[in-house]
């Protein structure tokens, strides 16, 4: 991992995760997590805040990155859920079967390299009744707009820490084992091949 990866891409990564349509998304997202939350990819922790202590009992969060879960610290210790980080192994959650009550994932699997075999892992490790909540970017229903997310994505990838901006969200949770019950999706302000988002929720 170079300088670039280490010091500059997880501020970078912070900073446009954190603006104000993405956080809106957050907003109404993340306060519907209730239990013993598993947080994939948790990054900077841009999602601590959303968390209602009346519903939540911990946050566990996984991320990759080392520097980005450098950056969640401050945020973790501010947080009125209790937080705590778990390894991640070779694409395997470090966590029992069925033992997390909902998992929130946000901005992440766009990212993941095996998105479907990382949504199995979240599947194995959902507790029967528990819920994925999902908010995240990808495959626009526009042809003009898929097309420059397709040639956009060989650049942009290694620029955004391996991000795609052509994935079919839908499908890869359904891939994955879940059943989506809620889907909302739409265009967030900014440039169409990078701001189409779903958010919903999954069993």
């Amino acid at each position: 991992m170079g300088l670039y990866e280490r010091h500059i891409l997880p501020h970078l990564i912070d900073f446009a995760c954190g603006m104000g349509d993405v956080m809106k998304l957050r907003a109404q997202l993340v306060p519907l997590a209730r239990g013993r939350v598993l947080e994939i990819g948790i990054g900077s922790g841009l999602n601590l805040g959303f968390y209602d202590p009346e519903q939540v009992s911990a946050v566990v969060g996984v991320d990759p990155s080392a520097a980005m879960q450098a950056l969640a610290s401050s945020r973790a210790a501010a947080c009125a859920v209790p937080v705590e980080m778990i390894a991640l192994e070779l694409g395997q959650i470090q966590a029992e079967d069925a033992s997390f009550d909902d998992i929130v994932c946000t901005f992440t699997l766009c990212t993941i390299p095996d998105a479907v075999a990382a949504l199995r892992e979240m599947r194995r490790v959902l507790k029967p009744g528990g819920r994925l909540l999902f908010g995240e970017h990808g495959l626009a229903p526009d042809l003009p707009v898929v097309r420059w997310q397709k040639r956009l994505t060989p650049w942009w990838k290694p620029l955004a820490g391996g991000c795609h901006l052509d994935r079919d969200i839908p499908a890869l949770i359904e891939a994955g084992g879940f059943h989506i019950r809620q889907l909302d999706s739409g265009y967030l302000k900014g440039p169409r091949p990078m701001t189409h988002v779903y958010r919903g929720w999954a069993d």
